[in-house]
């Protein structure tokens, strides 16, 4: 007899960077760094679009907090 599989979140949990959806955007960053350890400007943009995307998430976060009813 197979076990019940626990339902996930109705949202994603960002505990671990893997579970982020910014996550593409974290390995790509670290991706150029290992690429161009002594020059790091040239990651500057892989920098900007993961900040850009944490910036939303954590909108997206908050949103969804302010939305949570606590009698619900």
């Amino acid at each position: 007899m197979a076990s019940p599989r626990a339902q996930p979140p109705s949202y994603p949990s960002a505990a671990r960077i893997a579970d982020s959806p910014c996550y593409p955007q974290y390995a790509a960053s670290l991706k150029c760094l290992e690429e161009f350890t002594s020059d790091k400007s040239k990651c500057q943009e892989h920098f900007d679009i993961y900040k850009e995307c944490k910036k939303k998430e954590r909108e997206a976060r908050l949103e969804r907090n302010r939305n949570r009813s606590l009698f619900s």
